[in-house]
């Protein structure tokens, strides 16, 4: 991904932590599935270029959908933590328009595939 060797934060939590993040930094009362937090935007951006940032991922939302949608929990919260890495990468699905968010699903079903064919989406 161009990337330099790089480190984030991965939390897991429950819907009414993941409500409280949505709604404290997007303005969104509602849960969700997963949020990203970049460490190399705004005033400090780029002050560790290594740290890429957080992500936190609803364990109760992955759930919801994982069974809504046939697949493993474990299938579903790796796409979440590809999503949220993407997200640190500097790819976008919601500001930037549909040519990037149609550029944004084809690199996650790219690297989704590969997750899937070295075995590491079904590790439970």
């Amino acid at each position: 991904m161009g990337l330099p060797t790089s480190e984030l934060s991965v939390v897991i939590v429950g819907d009414r932590s993941i409500r409280i993040l949505n709604r404290e930094y997007l303005g969104r009362d509602k849960a969700t599935n997963v949020i990203s937090f970049s460490m190399q935007e705004g005033e400090f951006g780029g002050v560790s270029p290594e740290v890429l940032g957080d992500v936190a991922i609803s364990a109760d939302t992955c759930a919801r959908e994982a069974a809504e949608g046939d697949i493993s929990f474990t299938a579903r919260l790796c796409f979440l933590l590809l999503h949220g890495i993407l997200h640190l990468a500097g790819y976008d699905h919601e500001r930037s328009g549909e040519a990037e968010a149609r550029r944004m699903e084809k690199k996650e079903r790219e690297l989704f595939a590969m997750l899937e064919g070295e075995g590491l989406t079904e590790f439970m």
